[in-house]
């Protein structure tokens, strides 16, 4: 038995380090060695495509003949038009009438707190643009150049939202005119096409969504801690679907394609985009591969026959902003998705609920996040109280097992039986500290998902020097706790009567603690004082039960 639980600990141990060591290698910028993965870079030949003045090569229906990136270009003059309001910079280019920056004015920057977040961007760098446009035909499509109708640019004071126009040249008998319309205080735009038949025959066109963007991670995320980027879908039957870069590139991905509801969006930690479509609109859901490293989501919705003359309006919503739950869940269904906590999202989000709830009483994220861990021990009191006071009764019986072990070291077989006897006389089950545990991790992993997610975090202060609790500290003064509360809580446990076990008991928080140095500071403070009350809990309990607390230091030999 000693011997198949030597094995599992260092086979734990051995993956642990295998895991630690491929991150240590991508956080300086090197390869994994273990597990590599795909890490597309961004030429700046296939930044700058969508940048291009370019007409759209032929196009057939159906989602697949959304126009591509690098269409064959004519030499055009295009026009940028940047609008400001309460909450964004937004710049749209003449060419399509497309999003191609959005600064959120009210998010700082990770890597420079004095500049703003961009969300959107279009640069050597980076691309990640919103556009719109027809096919069926040779129509106006994100690739024609435009016309910017003059109006205000700036959000004026008393004013709630303003508005930026585009008219297309007529094009296959057909001219759109797009207009995107930002609210004070709203991170969804509306945006209106109104498509008018200009020929002499019917014509029956699709309008295409899509948002496209290179396949690189965020500048500035962590290597020690995983979050999804990339493109998603929601419709009601499927619920919601993300798909890798990866799959894109190797076509392996399955989504629902046809429906009448749902959304389709590119998701990051903290923030998302997504074109939402009123329900009961047809629209057919598509991902693909644009270019060398760029990857497009979207929806293409018929929008019937237009008769010679007349014309066609259809409005649509572009979400481009933080991930705040309550905001997400008022826009569309399954929206608030986007902030991804995976299977653990049914006690996730409660959590979420009461971290808010402490907020709005404490006015503090920090303190929030302390209250919230005194909150959920005391509510698993008893089950901590069972499990420390298994431990207590283990510590008072082990002088007793290591006097035994000692005497049967060369009778192993004998020693076992020796060992579940004086178990059973003492009423001590080896187990029993571990199952009340057991059973609060999938609450505290939750909890973590949602402090590793909610953009809530993202610049708020604590205390002192904590500044920024989606940030590591500066200094490292809470990991530094953290260890060291981890290891007092490792010597006030029983010593395993293995002294190899003894010795991996000590070994491990040191390995783990290793990662709370690059962690945010608010998961480390949600760790470290979770250590804290448990150990004074055990402390409680172990006086209380006539076992003196005592410090198990490490015997290495």
């Amino acid at each position: 038995m000693n011997d198949i639980r030597r094995t599992i600990l260092w086979v734990i141990f051995g993956f642990s380090m295998v895991l630690l060591w491929d991150k240590w290698q991508l956080h300086n910028g090197n390869k994994a060695t273990f597990f590599p993965t795909t890490t597309p870079v961004t030429s700046p030949a296939a930044a700058s495509a969508p940048a291009s003045s370019s007409v759209p090569a032929p196009v057939v229906q159906g989602a697949a003949a959304v126009p591509g990136q690098s269409a064959p270009s004519v030499p055009a003059v295009r026009e940028r038009v940047e609008v400001t309001t309460d909450l964004y910079r937004l710049v749209f280019d003449s060419e399509g009438g497309s999003l191609t920056q959005a600064e959120l004015l009210q998010h700082a920057d990770m890597a420079d707190k004095a500049k703003n977040f961009l969300l959107f961007d279009e640069s050597a760098q980076r691309v990640y643009l919103a556009q719109t446009g027809l096919i069926g035909g040779s129509f106006p499509t994100h690739k024609t150049l435009m016309t910017a109708v003059p109006g205000p640019r700036v959000l004026k004071d008393g004013a709630n939202e303003i508005s930026i126009r585009f008219e297309s040249p007529d094009l296959g008998g057909l001219k759109l005119v797009k207009t995107w319309t930002v609210r004070r205080g709203a991170y969804d735009i509306a945006v209106q096409h109104e498509v008018v038949n200009t020929g002499a025959a019917a014509v029956s066109p699709q309008l295409y969504f899509q948002l496209v963007r290179d396949g690189n991670k965020p500048p500035g995320e962590s290597s020690f801690y995983s979050t999804f980027t990339g493109p998603a879908v929601y419709t009601e039957a499927k619920k919601y679907q993300k798909v890798e870069f990866a799959d894109i590139e190797k076509n392996k991905f399955e989504i629902q394609k046809e429906s009448t509801n749902g959304y389709a969006a590119m998701v990051q930690h903290y923030f998302a985009s997504a074109w939402l479509l009123a329900d009961g609109v047809q629209r057919e859901l598509f991902m693909r591969k644009v270019d060398a490293n760029l990857y497009s989501v979207g929806m293409v919705t018929p929008l019937g026959s237009i008769a010679p003359g007349a014309s066609k309006t259809l409005d649509a919503r572009l979400f481009a902003g933080p991930q705040i739950e309550k905001t997400l869940e008022t826009l569309t269904p399954g929206l608030e998705l986007v902030k991804d906590y995976g299977w653990l999202t049914i006690l996730a989000k409660p959590l979420y609920w009461l971290l808010d709830q402490l907020h709005k009483l404490l006015a503090n994220w920090g303190w929030s996040i302390v209250a919230l861990v005194v909150l959920l021990k005391i509510a698993f009191y008893w089950l901590n109280a069972k499990a420390y006071a298994s431990m207590a009764k283990m510590k008072s019986i082990n002088p007793k097992i290591m006097e035994m072990r000692e005497r049967l070291k060369d009778k192993p077989q004998q020693m076992q039986q020796e060992m579940m006897r004086i178990y059973r006389e003492e009423k001590v089950n080896p187990m029993g500290g571990c199952f009340p545990i057991m059973i609060q991790i999938p609450v505290f992993i939750a909890l973590y998902w949602v402090l590793l997610s909610s953009v809530e975090m993202r610049n708020a202060p604590w205390v002192g020097w904590i500044h920024d609790l989606s940030a590591p500290d500066p200094f490292f003064i809470l990991p530094l706790l953290m260890t060291a509360s981890s290891l007092l809580q490792t010597a006030l446990n029983p010593a395993p009567p293995d002294p190899m076990q003894a010795k991996m008991m000590w070994f491990m928080p040191l390995i783990f603690s290793v990662m709370f140095f690059f962690f945010p500071a608010g998961l480390v403070m949600y760790w470290l004082t979770n250590n804290i009350l448990s150990i004074a809990q055990q402390w409680i309990i172990n006086t209380r039960m006539g076992v003196p607390p005592q410090f198990n230091l490490p015997k290495f030999k």
